[in-house]
């Protein structure tokens, strides 16, 4: 049977320089069908030629197609490369910073965007074909997550959607809800990388002082394997004096280049740490470039930084950052202004820089493929303590290494640490990724967006559609399976906890009362005992016959013995495991020599130790402790008795803990919906289900503190402020400090305290009204950017600035986020439009300004 090929795919992949991997077919041919398409693969994969497919695709109708990334960095790199194929009159971009041909056929755009038209119902959406939801795996992300759901949810019928993921654990489980939500849908799932990954390890032989670069993994009989050597040298590492050592920054670059294995990428989980590796680097000489490339490096440096004043570039350590570029190695990281870390970006990819020293933000779809990639540690600070990276983290970072069309190969290096096991690096390394795990929830905006739109019947259905709420129900599924498990197995406890002659449990309370001068002390038991005695323990966590192999003497004097179960497993017993009711029931003679790690001592012993009759209750060679009087205690199954009841009561919490989660999972988001809508009431947002004037105005606030804004805006708190102090209010939404530290600040004017106090009252008023109805606490405002703002505001430049603790790059990105919500200020509230407009005018300026392309 032969089957026909649209002509739009022919024609796209005659125009290719190279064959399609079979994966991306699949994915462009369901792509050419109209439906829905989910494609999961590794970072370097291909997926950009799907998304570029599916343009074309639409192209060829007559019809629009949308582009959206999570970020506008990422935006703008997408905008230039459509530019590239379509030209610049066919393509547009809309950042929020700029609108470039927002009538383009193929407009690129951040996710928020395209969900603000959804909501604005704008029919700019009309002759639009199908939407690429690049990145669609950051939904996870609990600030920005639930805007992808808000879009699979609400974008009109007609729209069809191409969500991107880097490679997660339960892409079926998306791609199901996904088919809820939009139909017919097609999953597409690669693991394949198309540059295969070596692990290696890197460590420095103090013996020799050489840097050793070894595999992670060995591939013996067919299977991989953690590297046998590497195991052995770690397995001597005893005592203060150790061979292998951290290598140095300096000497790992200098041993990548000696190798070969330039470019890299080397990843290191702070700011700090990326900035002086770089100068560790530039100081000790190494020079990664030739003189031509020195020449290309300056022109591009140069043309990137234009826009900035002689007097930012002073501040920003112009000079320095060159000298770090010009010898072909440079820090990348949040604190950089985005004119450093843009021209970085294009210098690596041009393949002039052979280093970068990056912070894990990188990771996120930025187009840097490297050769290799270099993991300092795998362990990083989570805000509230180090944890290790997931095997998703570890693939998701290496997923850079290897350049299609000019490596065979990629490399991921991992150094050494003393504080982290080789297994643990070798299980992380392990192909692997992390569950795509839904971060959603109602907010004030979201809900005023749902009342604009749909009668309440229909947004409490939608509210339940979300991904979070369809995970919720996967996972009150899964416990209630998990639970009808459980309770068969009680039952069959409940019934072995059962005995005919009385209460068990009330056995078992008599035994634990009975005097311990009457019982043989478990540690007068313990003391007598020896090697090559077997004794039966008749109730507790080691219920069960054992052959006593040797006596272990712990630190501190203590007695434990290794014994040998029926089961065949070795374990210690010391007085807690062996009770009241422990018998000796024989000696027997230990197989010959005694080697307790000896797998064929182990059989022997254990073939011997099963050759002895069960126990009868007769023939013991040590005197039977004094039983309860008790019907129970006639009993000769009273041991099973106990054992069952322990485990009876163990399986009821564990039921009971089930249970309190699925209460506590319920249907959570709708309660969170209708405590908003409650409260949105009461505030005068909503007239039932009808919005207000102050309520469609909430419409068009996107910002964490929605409510907040809005009251504020409503209760007058931004009238009558010059410019200077509505710049310095407004910060108070934006900013939020990157630790728990607060600085103390200081007040410009008092007009502006007085507000800001008034603000503060706001924010617990609300946060009180909050608790009452059991909402998740919100964030309150910070004052922290309140001096910087107001002097930016008032005209200051970047050297004149007091008090600037934060990094350049912290500054202008709290400063882009400020603008953003001056925008909305100005576009939300008609009295305040001329304020508004002319702060706005004040703060996006010098350094500030929107970079490039947006």
């Amino acid at each position: 049977m032969t089957v026909s090929i649209d002509p739009t795919i022919e024609n796209f992949y005659a125009g290719l320089p190279f064959e399609p991997d079979e994966f991306q077919r699949q994915a462009i041919t369901a792509a050419a069908t109209g439906a829905t398409v989910v494609v999961t693969a590794p970072t370097g994969a291909g997926k950009t030629l799907i998304a570029e497919a599916a343009v074309a695709i639409a192209l060829a109708k007559g019809r629009r197609a949308f582009y959206t990334t999570p970020i506008k960095a990422l935006s703008n790199q997408k905008f230039s490369d459509l530019v590239d194929i379509y030209g610049r009159n066919r393509v547009g971009l809309l950042t929020g910073d700029n609108v470039i041909n927002g009538g383009g056929d193929i407009v690129v755009m951040t996710t928020e965007v395209l969900r603000n038209m959804i909501y604005a119902a704008a029919t700019i959406l009309d002759r639009v074909e199908v939407v690429i939801l690049d990145e669609v795996h950051y939904l996870q992300d609990r600030f920005r997550g639930a805007v992808w759901e808000e879009i699979i949810i609400h974008a009109p019928r007609h729209l069809q959607l191409i969500c991107l993921s880097a490679t997660v654990a339960n892409a079926a489980e998306f791609a199901a809800w996904v088919r809820e939500r939009r139909g017919d849908t097609e999953l597409i799932v690669t693991r394949h990388r198309p540059i295969p990954l070596e692990d290696l390890y890197c460590w420095k032989d103090r013996f020799s002082a050489e840097l050793e670069l070894q595999p992670t993994f060995v591939v013996r009989a067919g299977e991989q394997r953690p590297n046998p050597r590497i195991e052995r040298l770690l397995s001597l590492e005893k005592g203060r004096r150790r061979r292998l050592a951290i290598p140095s920054r300096v000497e790992v670059v200098e041993r990548l280049a000696e190798d070969g294995l330039l470019p890299a990428i080397y990843f290191i989980f702070s700011r700090a740490g990326c900035d002086a590796a770089a100068l560790r680097l530039l100081d000790s000489g190494v020079r990664l470039t030739t003189a031509e490339e020195r020449d290309r490096i300056r022109a591009i440096a140069e043309e990137a930084t234009t826009h900035l004043e002689d007097s930012d570039l002073d501040v920003l350590d112009y000079g320095r950052w060159l000298s770090f570029l010009e010898v072909g190695i440079s820090p990348h990281h949040a604190g950089m202004v985005p004119a450093f870390k843009e021209a970085v970006e294009d210098l690596f990819a041009a393949g002039l820089l052979k280093v970068v020293f990056a912070t894990e933000t990188l990771a996120l779809g930025i187009n840097m493929p490297a050769r290799t990639v270099v993991l300092e540690s795998l362990s990083k600070w989570s805000g509230e303590g180090h944890e290790l990276m997931t095997p998703g983290d570890y693939t998701q970072l290496t997923g850079r290494a290897g350049r299609r069309g000019i490596d065979v190969a990629g490399f991921g290096v991992v150094l050494h640490s003393p504080f982290i096991p080789f297994a643990q690096v070798s299980s992380i390394a392990a192909t692997g990724s992390h569950p795509l795990r839904s971060s959603f929830r109602p907010t004030y905006n979201m809900a005023a967006n749902l009342a604009a739109a749909y009668e309440r019947p229909r947004a409490l259905e939608l509210l339940s559609s979300s991904f979070a709420q369809y995970q919720r129900q996967e996972d009150v599924s899964a416990a209630q399976r998990r639970m009808a498990v459980i309770s068969e197995q009680l039952a069959a406890d409940e019934k072995l906890a059962t005995c005919e002659h009385g209460s068990v449990a009330e056995y078992r309370s008599r035994l634990g009362q009975m005097p311990a001068t009457k019982v043989p002390h478990g540690e007068n038991l313990l003391g007598r005992l020896r090697p090559g005695e077997v004794i039966d323990i008749p109730g507790g966590p080691r219920q069960g016959r054992y052959l006593i192999l040797r006596r272990i003497r712990r630190e501190g004097g203590g007695l434990k013995l290794l014994a040998l179960g029926t089961s065949g497993r070795t374990v210690p017993l010391g007085t807690r495991e062996i009770g009241p009711g422990t018998t000796r029931r024989a000696t027997i003679e230990l197989p010959q020599p005694v080697d307790t790690k000896s797998r064929r001592f182990l059989s022997d012993a254990l073939r011997l130790l099963r050759k002895l009759p069960p126990p009868d209750g007769r023939n013991d060679s040590s005197p039977r402790p004094r039983e309860p009087d008790h019907p129970v205690a006639r009993c000769s199954e009273r041991g099973t008795h106990l054992k069952a009841l322990a485990r009876v009561e163990r399986t009821r919490k564990k039921l009971e803990a089930i249970e309190t989660d699925l209460r506590r999972s319920g249907m959570g988001l709708v309660e969170d919906f209708e405590a908003i809508e409650l409260m949105l009431n009461n505030l005068g947002y909503l007239d039932g289900w009808k919005l207000t004037d102050c309520g469609q105005r909430l419409r068009f606030v996107y910002n964490e503190l929605d409510l907040l804004l809005s009251e504020a805006l409503e209760r007058g708190l931004f009238a009558g402020l010059t410019v200077e102090e509505l710049a310095a209010l407004a910060s108070c939404f934006v900013y939020e400090p990157r630790t728990d530290e607060r600085t103390i600040p200081i007040w410009p004017t008092a007009l502006l305290l007085e507000r800001w106090e008034k603000l503060l009252a706001l924010a617990e008023e609300l946060a009180t009204a909050e608790r009452s109805y059991r909402l998740p606490a919100n964030r309150g405002p910070d004052p922290g950017f309140v001096g910087l703002a107001y002097q930016w505001a008032g005209g200051a430049g970047l050297d004149e600035l007091t008090g600037l603790r934060l990094a350049s790059g912290d500054f202008v990105r709290v400063s882009r986020q400020l603008v953003d919500l001056l925008r909305q200020i100005r576009d939300v509230v008609a009295e305040l439009a001329a304020d508004a407009r002319a702060t706005l005018q004040a703060v996006d300026r010098g350094v500030v300004a929107a970079m490039g392309v947006g």
